[in-house]
């Protein structure tokens, strides 16, 4: 029987086609929402989806459990399946949702503008909000990674009176990145500035192949591809395919860079903190950490912040679902 080794460039090879199936498939229906048979099915199958009508177009969630309710959210270049192994024992004591951010996954992507606002954190924020306000509930934890912190650290701003408390997961606040950027940091966040290149040039070259893309920024990380399991990785993939998934990665880090510092610098010249109990974890083996004094710079945005590093790369849910679980039923 043949070695894994021998099996992967066939797997490779027919990931590819299913992703150039799907991208043709979303070409012909337009850019709107579509209930997907997919890998994130087989991986979350407890998970029910549920299409939320969101203010630019509809949003993706899944959910599953009872009792407190706790919204998960994802970061780039990903999707809610990213919390395959952390989700489903969650879902043994919470009400977990999931969402695909607007730009990602099976959510909306609608065309950003000039000023970024489309993709402002601001903007996605309020979809979090809907989309828990829609699931029947107006106070909630949030779980989030990535770009999906940076929309959750926005969220607790914007709307204390709904997040009761906030684990983040590998990032420090978006304006301390970018006023302390390093040569350190820009090399090894290198997709940062290139996401945020004016149109069309960052576009075209993702859609020129965005699994490669995918693969490339997921598997220069410090564990390399092999901790990813191989329908996520497709899941992956075959969102990144999806017509339209180019230009909202480059709106959500546009904003970052623009709109998004704006609301920030507005927020610490008014004395805004987040109010809700913070804790951050980063990798022990990630840029964030080793760039950054990440609590230092949580402490000033935050009056009640704990946290640590786990022994990881950055995709903490994947590399150690573990820890991630046994923080997370700690801290919520």
């Amino acid at each position: 029987v043949p070695g894994p080794d021998r099996w992967y460039p066939f797997i490779f090879i027919m990931e590819i086609i299913d992703c150039i199936i799907v991208a043709l498939s979303c070409r012909a229906q337009g850019p709107e929402w579509r209930h997907v048979e997919g890998p994130h099915l087989m991986l979350l199958p407890e998970f029910t989806s549920i299409p939320v009508q969101g203010r630019a177009g509809v949003l993706h969630t899944r959910r599953a459990g009872q009792g407190p309710a706790l919204l998960l959210l994802h970061g780039h270049p990903q999707s809610h399946v990213m919390w395959h192994l952390v989700a489903p024992a969650l879902a043994q004591h919470f009400t977990v949702v999931l969402m695909d951010l607007r730009g990602y996954g099976d959510s909306a992507r609608p065309q950003d503008d000039v000023s970024h606002a489309v993709y402002s954190k601001r903007a996605m924020a309020q979809d979090a909000l809907d989309v828990m306000q829609h699931h029947g509930f107006t106070r909630f934890g949030v779980l989030a990674h990535d770009r999906g912190a940076r929309v959750a650290h926005r969220l607790a701003l914007d709307h204390p009176d709904a997040v009761q408390r906030m684990l983040l997961l590998d990032i420090a606040p978006t304006l301390a990145m970018y006023e302390n950027t390093s040569e350190a940091f820009a090399r090894a966040y290198w997709h940062w500035f290139f996401l945020i290149q004016p149109s069309p040039l960052p576009e075209a070259l993702i859609e020129s192949d965005p699994v490669r893309y995918v693969r490339s920024v997921m598997g220069s990380r410090h564990a390399g591809l092999q901790v990813f399991a191989t329908e996520a990785l497709a899941e992956y993939g075959r969102c990144a395919a999806i017509a339209g998934t180019a230009a909202g990665i480059c709106g959500d880090y546009r904003a970052s860079a623009s709109i998004d510092l704006e609301h920030d610098r507005a927020d610490r010249a008014a004395g805004r903190q987040v109010e809700a109990p913070l804790r951050v974890l980063w990798a022990e083996h990630g840029a964030v950490g080793r760039c950054f004094d990440v609590l230092s710079l949580w402490r000033a945005c935050a009056p009640n912040v704990s946290g640590q590093s786990l022994p990881c790369g950055h995709y903490l849910a994947e590399e150690q679902p573990d820890l991630v679980l046994r923080e997370a039923l700690d801290f919520f």
